[in-house]
């Protein structure tokens, strides 16, 4: 459809999707942009933003060329690893042009950004059926499952959702499933160790860090979110993009004095993944670290993913 009729549309469905429970009241959100259609969702949010609650936004991350060639899920080399961190790390500025258009053109109502569509996208698993999209998952995806998560935490004032795409045996999953057999892969440990982020308020965060590889793809050596719960517990979560080298960290916690502060990280070869031969290849560990006055250090080590767990006094 083109956007403009699919916006009348959606005000005509809208109109007719009314709560008759006072405690049921529906969330309503409009199908959204692939990748950067700016011209789309300035257009649903003109025409129908009265009576949407959210937008939708899709975006893979797809190393190769083109979409008949993605790329191998394992068998990669060193170039096709920083490529695809390059890719994933487009996230923000999607995020941040089709949040900047929402808000502009929303007229004061509060309409969120959905990115209901992510994760990594490969060339199916040799000898599958290529219409179940099964593929394998690696530290690899673990990198991209954590930049991803701290982009939605640092712009969780307008991602009021985010899905990665999907739960079991399809793209970058969180299990795969053989027979009677299950396997935790190394996304979902990701997803275990940020869940501390989720219904907490996310608190300002930066890295000071160099840029890795070259120019027209170029990552940043560490990327960080932070946010504080309830309870005065804060996390930090960080990523270290390099591949063969380990990064020291020294956390300044301005304004937060620590009582105590425990770490685990998951780490590995970018191609280190697990099988239901070896489920336990790829897991979290504990991590030494040093509190200190201003925070704590650490030292997070090649390919890896670090949540920091800080209790105050």
């Amino acid at each position: 459809m083109r956007a403009e009729y699919y916006a009348d549309l959606c005000r005509q469905y809208a109109t007719y999707l009314r709560s008759y429970d006072a405690g049921l009241v529906p969330y309503k959100i409009a199908s959204g942009a692939n990748v950067d259609d700016y011209h789309w969702t300035r257009t649903v949010v003109e025409r129908a933003g009265q009576c949407i609650d959210a937008v939708s936004l899709h975006y893979y991350t797809v190393p190769g060329p083109d979409w008949q060639h993605k790329g191998s899920a394992t068998d990669f080399d060193r170039d096709a690893y920083y490529t695809t961190l390059h890719k994933t790390l487009r996230m923000e500025e999607l995020v941040e042009n089709h949040s900047r258009i929402i808000r502009r053109f929303a007229k004061g109502r509060p309409i969120g950004l959905c990115v209901d569509e992510w994760g990594t996208w490969y060339d199916v698993e040799p000898g599958t059926n290529p219409g179940f999209l099964y593929q394998q998952n690696t530290m690899r995806d673990a990198l991209v499952a954590a930049v991803n998560l701290n982009i939605f935490n640092n712009h969780c004032d307008t991602v009021v959702m985010a899905n990665i795409a999907q739960l079991v045996n399809v793209l970058q999953a969180m299990l795969l499933t053989e027979g009677d057999k299950v396997v935790l892969t190394p996304t979902s440990h990701v997803f275990a160790m940020y869940s501390g982020h989720q219904g907490a308020r996310q608190l300002e965060s930066y890295a000071e860090t160099r840029m890795l590889r070259r120019d027209e793809e170029q990552v940043p050596e560490l990327h960080v979110s932070a946010s504080e719960q309830s309870d005065g517990t804060v996390l930090v979560t960080a990523a270290n993009l390099n591949d063969t080298e380990p990064v020291p960290v020294n956390c300044l916690l301005g304004g937060i004095h620590a009582a105590g502060v425990t770490a685990r990280v998951l780490a590995g070869a970018p191609f280190d993944h697990n099988t239901f031969d070896r489920p336990e290849a790829v897991r979290p560990a504990p991590l030494a670290v040093t509190p200190t006055e201003t925070g704590f250090t650490a030292v997070l080590p090649p390919c890896s993913v670090a949540a920091f767990t800080v209790c105050q006094k």
